[in-house]
């Protein structure tokens, strides 16, 4: 975009027809101690090229030719051409909120597409398009269970996402909403059902796992929801990896899943934007945060699509409200409705099993080298792994970056007890000469010693 600045005249021709002589007699209503006698302290101003040369010495700046191994919640997937060139259209890329049907029909269609597949992948009746992302959707789900059953306490798996549960305490903190963390299996990485069931109160009002777990471990959900169940908790599932649906069993024994699908062709972009979502049972679509696009039928009996439910407090009473999320993230659903569009069921299936097969020879790869040791290997899981190693993680990351490779996450900051311990992940992306290379550096430590 263009920054065209107004000339002296023009300055001076709106200083005319408003009335006042100067700008400084136009601001003559801010005392003087608060205005700005001088120039602000910010570099001179570029020409067109100079800042295009600034930003291309910038860019290079940037790290590149690197093999990732980093999963913990975001994902490297191919992102097909096809999504950026329709995501910014004009008529996608600027649209806002449509609130008038009448000439946002594109914007609502592409939501009730999205809606759709992601009840289709996630087994669930409903889904929203409105969670900024997995951290908030999740957080957004326990309130939403406390108002279907009333109760306030919620049971949280400690398996699921670390800052997930930061950003639900942000949420509960004056929500009135205690919380009770479970641990788990040491030997199988899945959260201890014992430890579960003894957890679970007359006032729970949820239990929460992530699957695949933030070990990359899957839960098993039908155990978890007789658990639940049994004693009136709803049922609220997790997922980080949004791709694992091709292959992994969709949670249909929850009450709510909560999803984060920047895995769905959202690039990583430092961090975010990315694209949360609710999917619950029909019964439960009154509270549902967010807003839900549906279809009809206009006066002619052509078929056309609305907003048929919108629960945020911009649209109705703030003590009504289910939630007060101030925006959506329709583009960046949009971008996951083309990639699901791209792939189809049966490209979502190969590709989820490229990833299993990819991380299962990643991590017989990897932990085949001494002093390497692969946890939880009972237990299925999908394109992520925790090696166990007896040097410390620091050197081991140190001696990955030389060979520009971005190695495991340190687990050490949320989970000590593991010790010396590191969450991989391998995706399409990852090629067989890449965890060679990995393996390789791994390897080094005698060399090094040495």
């Amino acid at each position: 975009m263009r920054y065209l600045p107004k000339s002296p005249a023009e300055r001076a021709a709106m200083l005319e027809r408003i009335g006042v002589r100067s700008a400084d007699e136009l601001f003559h209503v801010i005392p003087d101690e608060y205005r700005l006698r001088r120039d602000l302290a910010i570099p001179a101003q570029m020409g067109e090229s100079e800042i295009i040369e600034y930003f291309r010495g910038a860019a290079q700046q940037n790290g590149s030719g690197f093999a990732s191994f980093l999963g913990a919640g975001c994902y490297r997937h191919y992102r097909p051409v096809i999504i950026d060139s329709i995501v910014q259209r004009g008529e996608f890329l600027t649209s806002y909120t449509p609130y008038q049907a009448e000439i946002t029909q594109g914007t609502l269609q592409a939501i009730f597409e999205f809606q759709t597949m992601i009840c289709e992948l996630t087994g669930m009746d409903v889904a929203n398009a409105s969670m900024y992302d997995g951290s908030t959707g999740a957080a957004e789900a326990v309130m939403m269970a406390s108002r279907v059953t009333g109760r306030s306490h919620s049971v949280i798996a400690q398996t699921v996402h670390p800052e997930y549960r930061e950003v639900m305490a942000t949420y509960a903190q004056h929500q009135g909403l205690p919380s009770t963390t479970v641990g788990y299996d040491a030997e199988t990485g899945r959260v201890n059902l014992d430890l579960l069931d003894a957890s679970i109160t007359e006032d729970t009002a949820c239990v929460l796992v992530q699957s695949p777990n933030f070990f990359g471990v899957v839960e098993d959900i039908p155990a978890i929801a007789e658990i639940a169940h049994a004693k009136g908790a709803l049922l609220i599932v997790s997922i980080a990896e949004a791709v694992s649906l091709g292959a992994v069993r969709p949670p249909v024994e929850a009450d709510i899943v909560s999803l984060e699908a920047q895995s769905f062709g959202v690039a990583i972009s430092y961090g975010g934007p990315f694209c949360g979502v609710i999917a619950t049972k029909e019964k439960f679509i009154r509270q549902m945060p967010g807003r839900l696009a549906g279809q009809t039928l206009d006066a002619d009996g052509n078929r056309g699509f609305v907003l048929t439910l919108a629960t945020r407090e911009q649209h109705i009473r703030r003590e009504k409200a289910t939630s007060n999320i101030c925006t959506n993230q329709a583009l960046v659903a949009l971008m996951a409705t083309v990639y699901l569009t791209v792939y189809g069921r049966e490209g979502m299936r190969e590709l989820a099993m490229q990833n299993l097969a990819k991380a299962e020879f990643a991590r017989r790869t990897l932990a085949a080298q001494t002093g390497v040791r692969s946890l939880f290997d009972g237990s299925p899981r999908f394109n992520e792994f925790v090696l166990a190693t007896e040097e410390p993680v620091a050197e081991i990351q140190a001696r990955l970056l030389e060979q520009k490779i971005l190695g495991g996450v340190d687990l050490s900051r949320w989970y000590p007890e593991l010790g010396h311990a590191t969450l991989w992940c391998a995706t399409e992306l990852n090629t067989r000469a890449q965890m060679e290379a990995a393996a390789a550096a791994l390897a080094a430590r005698e060399a090094v010693g040495a």
